[in-house]
């Protein structure tokens, strides 16, 4: 046979699926997930049990951790030495163990993530409590298994006196299946054990009476109890862990943030510096120095606040920014019989129930077999004192130790084993006394048989023994709760006050898009010109709003879009300079146009609306609050038809009459109220009913009889006309006209449509800009009064080839 025919073929993936199965196996049952019974993973057990059979226990000296690391790895771990060393280490650390199975001498790292000191140089013992896990298992009440090579044995599990997965805790991470088993306290634990005993029926909200909840080494303050009764009942569910905080006022009216606990499993040296890098970045006014004063009495880190900081504003903010605050989200997964299963807290204990009957059970009949053995010594030697005198005559007349044994049996009916016995009985047993401590010794055995045969005999008084000695170690071993428990969830909210300085700035858009916001200080420094900001050729400013850092800019588009930006996030530039473009600041399409910029500091103003008008005359109302948001990109304000676009947004009191000016000179006056509210996505409803070839120019509020309706064409006549000339009419309606325009081979033309129409009480400057580039300003007082239907008056001198673009009003 070749060697080519003695291959099988197979596929790839049939080979790296069974592989990769089996390691997976491995991983999951051998390495990463800990075992229901003893809460402990392989290489915790092995290092545990080799360091008892070495005898480094809590009443002796410390020995070498290499020495133990050695000891593992050669007889039981066949791994680096490395992960059986991490292994030791957590055992080691008060901050991750809620009762530490290793006393650790030397340097084992710290709360900062400090790395320990080399194996070589710490030395280590089993602690008092680690001696509770393994505690009888030489009377043979767990399993043992061939080690790696088969050279010597090892236990498949522990004793475990207490539940330790519980009491400690666990986190791994292997193929397909993680656990994340938060430390409970052991008082709670062993009481849960014991209630669970008395009464198996009871549920998860009576064990919840007992154990309130995780009880974390590093204390801190647990937020959640609907997180841990999710957790409780099916394994999985998420709390918060915030640190315990205190605000002191120090010296000089300062006040400071102290705080002496912080979330389980959070490094306090990158919580330190994160603190820092806030307070060096200034994402945040008012905090002056984060001082780390930690010691030998215990953790400390020190917020300084300059004077008047919001303290409770500050501590919310780095409470939602850095760990001080944090989830911790628990996935029970253990192994029970060889698989990892997902586990409430009634299964773990009622699994760790069942494993203490086992012991129990064993160690019961280990010491039954040993006292019955030591009885029947005993009987033998008792029988033997009755009829000493026959017994040495035998003795005396055999040839040897084999034959006077033979002898024993066959003459006085005695047990080889208990021939054995009386044959290296010594002489002073033969004195009166010790004779009589034979005979207790045999009564005392017999009772513990009775005893020990009672205990297999009848469940009730094995649980009580097991309850009895989980009462002990509650009382030996026991602690007061670390961690607080709050049923809710404290929501943080920051006020926008603590990360920003609230300062009076000028907010500038130009019409190309340019946007800046300058201090009034540089506003002021560089002549205190409005018409003096810095420009691109040709550009000019469109909106110029004077604003408060902590107010928001509600940009609206002609799409229908709007975008929040907050007034600290636009970039500050001093006057003289252009800005930046506004797409660098928001996501702005390039087919989209600005339509209208509104300052909101409180979208929670009750009666204020805000008022959508199209080119087509649709009209939307909606309540202002609908548009409060924390997204930065575009967000739909109104819905717009495909031929139409926004032509204003107004912000309202809903008390007013809306009139819409066409670009044919009709008007439409109606009640304000008659746009019902509607939802922010809404289209809205018919304003005035439009010719094919019209559109809606402008949109003015009218609170009173007051005033005139200026309107403008495209070739520069303007004209005035009285709003009590303008009758409140329904919505909908077509209007009435605002302007006649004129045109024909013997007049002048006055234009071919309006271009822009305003309401006005006083005079107001009017900047036309016309095709050019050119731009010619006039004041309203320079526009005539007429009537209605009027052909107006030329006041900016226009040509029919360069027509008037847009207008802009200086109040």
């Amino acid at each position: 046979m070749s060697i080519l025919e003695s291959f099988l073929p197979a596929f790839l993936e049939e080979i790296v699926g069974d592989r990769f199965g089996r390691y997976s196996k491995y991983i999951i049952q051998d390495r990463a997930i800990p075992d229901v019974r003893d809460g402990l993973k392989p290489v915790q057990r092995r290092i545990l049990y080799a360091m008892y059979d070495a005898g480094n226990t809590p009443d002796k000296g410390y020995r070498k951790s290499a020495k133990t690391v050695g000891d593992v790895m050669g007889n039981y771990h066949p791994h680096g030495d490395a992960s059986i060393y991490d292994g030791m280490v957590r055992m080691a650390q008060p901050w991750k163990m809620g009762h530490m199975l290793i006393d650790g001498h030397g340097n084992w790292g710290s709360q900062d993530d400090d790395p320990p000191a080399a194996m070589r140089y710490t030395e280590a013992r089993l602690s008092e409590i680690a001696m509770e896990l393994l505690r009888d298992i030489e009377k043979r009440t767990v399993q043992f298994k061939d080690n790696f090579d088969n050279t010597t044995k090892e236990p498949v599990v522990l004793p475990s006196r207490y539940p330790n997965l519980l009491v400690n805790g666990v986190s791994g991470i292997s193929s397909g299946f993680a656990t994340e088993i938060p430390p409970h306290n052991l008082r709670e634990v062993i009481d849960a054990c014991i209630a669970l005993m008395d009464r198996p029926g009871m549920d998860v909200e009576e064990l919840m009476q007992v154990v309130k909840g995780p009880d974390f080494p590093t204390g801190g303050i647990i937020m959640g109890s609907d997180g841990i009764r999710e957790a409780f009942r099916t394994g999985k569910g998420r709390i918060y862990i915030r640190s315990r905080t205190e605000i002191e006022n120090v010296r000089g009216g300062l006040q400071q943030i102290v705080i002496t606990e912080i979330p389980y499993q959070v490094v306090k040296s990158r919580l330190v510096t994160a603190m820092e890098n806030i307070r060096l970045e200034k994402k945040i006014e008012g905090i002056s120095v984060v001082r780390d004063e930690s010691g030998r009495n215990g953790l400390r880190i020190v917020v300084e606040l300059k004077r008047d900081a919001d303290a409770q504003g500050i501590l919310a903010y780095l409470f939602k920014k850095t760990d001080l605050q944090v989830t911790y989200n628990f996935n029970m997964v253990a192994i029970v019989n060889k698989t990892p299963k997902q586990l409430g807290i009634k299964e773990i204990l009622e699994a760790y129930i069942a494993h203490q009957k086992e012991v129990v059970t064993y160690r019961t009949q280990f010491d039954l077999a040993k006292a019955e053995d030591r009885a029947h010594v005993l009987e033998g030697l008792a029988k033997a004192l009755n009829i000493l005198d026959e017994v040495i005559a035998a003795i005396k007349a055999s040839k040897n130790r084999q034959d006077a044994q033979n002898n024993l049996v066959a003459q006085f009916g005695f047990t080889e084993r208990q021939a054995d016995a009386i044959l290296t009985l010594q002489l002073y047993r033969l004195t009166n006394l010790e004779i009589h401590s034979i005979e207790k010794e045999l009564k005392d055995v017999q009772k513990t048989i009775a005893n020990l045969r009672a205990i297999l005999g009848s469940e009730k008084k094995l649980m009580h023994v097991i309850k009895d000695e989980l009462t002990e170690i509650r009382a030996k071993y026991g602690i007061e709760r670390r961690s607080d428990i709050q049923d809710e969830v404290e929501e943080l909210k920051v006020n926008l006050e603590v990360m920003v300085t609230a300062e009076d700035v000028f907010v500038t858009l130009s019409n190309e898009g340019y946007i800046k916001r300058t201090s009034k200080l540089s506003f002021t420094r560089s002549g205190g010109e409005v018409e003096k900001t810095g420009l691109k050729e040709g550009d000019f400013v469109r909106y110029l709003l004077e604003v408060n850092t902590l107010e928001n800019l509600m940009i609206f588009t002609q799409k229908g879009q709007y975008y929040l930006l907050p007034v600290h996030q636009v970039p500050e530039y001093k006057w003289k300079d252009n800005g930046t473009a506004i797409v660098n600041v928001i996501p702005i399409p390039k087919d989209d146009r600005i339509v209208n910029v509104i300052p909101i500091k409180d979208f929670d103003e009750p009666g204020k609306s805000l008022v959508f008008i199209t080119r087509r005359g649709q009209v939307k109302r909606t309540e202002l609050k609908e548009y409060m948001t924390n997204r930065s990109n575009g967000i739909v304000a109104c819905k717009v038809g495909e031929t139409d676009a926004v032509l204003d947004v107004k912000v309202s009191k809903n008390d007013q009459d809306i009139m819409l000016i066409t670009k044919l000179g009709n008007a439409i006056r109606f009640r304000e109220d008659e746009v019902n509210p509607m939802g922010r996505a809404a289209a809205g409803v018919r304003g005035i009913q439009l010719k094919d070839e019209d559109e809606i120019i402008s949109a003015e509020w009218i609170g009173s009889e007051e005033g005139e309706l200026l309107v403008i064409s495209d070739l520069g006549y303007a004209k005035r006309s009285l709003i009590l000339d303008y009758p409140v009419q329904g919505r909908g309606g077509k209007g009435i006209f605002t302007f006649e325009f004129r045109d024909g081979k013997r007049v002048k033309p006055n234009g071919s449509a309006l271009v822009k129409a305003f309401v006005v009480k006083e005079e107001i400057l009017i900047t036309a800009v016309l095709q050019s580039g050119e731009r010619t300003s006039f004041s309203s007082e320079k526009t005539p009064i007429e009537q209605r239907k009027s052909t107006g008056r030329q006041v900016v001198p226009v040509t029919k080839s360069d027509l008037i673009q847009d207008i802009l009003k200086s109040d």
